[in-house]
């Protein structure tokens, strides 16, 4: 039996497992099976691995994708620049990790850009940011990246000013706040500065449409969730964890 899974903590409404059954009986494989690893602790991950000899394929969500790093041998050129990795490989006994929410992301953010889009607001610092900078950096989009906790070159919420809103017509909110089973909550950034003239983009999945998409919607906004993103990065995985 080959084995693939998602790392990560808390793993309760993964859309990983449901996918990839899915695809396993569409495609008649019977041989494949797709499971929910939730380690607490990164420090796990290790026994987890040996103790599963059938591994072919690991996703990495929210917590884990930087503290993953130290535990692989290698990465691709994408992930080594990024600093993040989503995809975990097997080849040869030895693990790889690769990037996919850079591809996921670009494929499925680019198509409703429009000319009014020129500079991005992105919400959040985590490892799911750090793909959306990469992205960002290569369609040459300005961007600046708002945090709770700002490192240099970062700013807080509380500097987000009506100015630095109109300036920055495009908002992808990186961070977990609004996902479910917490969906009351929302990104605080002024959304009485939104209009028509934004693109509101949510990586989160579940629920389908965040409290901070439903305001921009309000407001005439463009919006976009992360379910595009999420697809396009797993039958990535998919390739990659086929390829050898």
């Amino acid at each position: 039996m080959k084995i693939y899974g998602l790392i990560g903590f808390p793993l309760g409404h993964s859309f990983s497992k449901k996918y990839f059954t899915e695809k396993f009986q569409k495609e008649q494989l019977q041989n494949c099976s797709f499971e929910l690893f939730p380690i607490d602790n990164i420090s796990k991950f290790q026994n987890l691995v040996s103790s599963n000899p059938d591994f072919r394929g690991l996703a990495v969500t929210i917590p884990y994708k930087q503290s993953v790093i130290p535990f692989l041998d290698a990465m691709s050129e994408e992930a080594l620049k990024i600093k993040a990795v989503n995809c975990i490989s097997f080849e040869q006994g030895k693990l790889k990790g690769y990037n996919t929410d850079v591809i996921g992301f670009e494929r499925s953010f680019v198509p409703y850009l429009l000319d009014t889009h020129k500079r991005a607001l992105v919400l959040g610092n985590g490892g799911a940011a750090k793909a959306v900078i990469f992205v960002l950096a290569k369609l040459k989009i300005p961007f600046l990246s708002v945090s709770r906790n700002p490192k240099q070159g970062e700013i807080s919420y509380n500097d987000l000013t009506p100015s630095i809103m109109t300036e920055h017509r495009i908002i992808i909110n990186c961070s977990p706040v609004g996902m479910t089973p917490a969906e009351d909550g929302m990104p605080d950034i002024p959304y009485n500065s939104i209009n028509a003239d934004n693109y509101c983009y949510d990586l989160i999945y579940t629920p389908s449409e965040t409290r901070f998409l439903a305001e921009g919607r309000k407001r005439g906004a463009s919006v976009k969730n992360g379910m595009d993103m999420l697809t396009i990065q797993a039958e990535e995985n998919w390739t990659i964890w086929n390829q050898t």
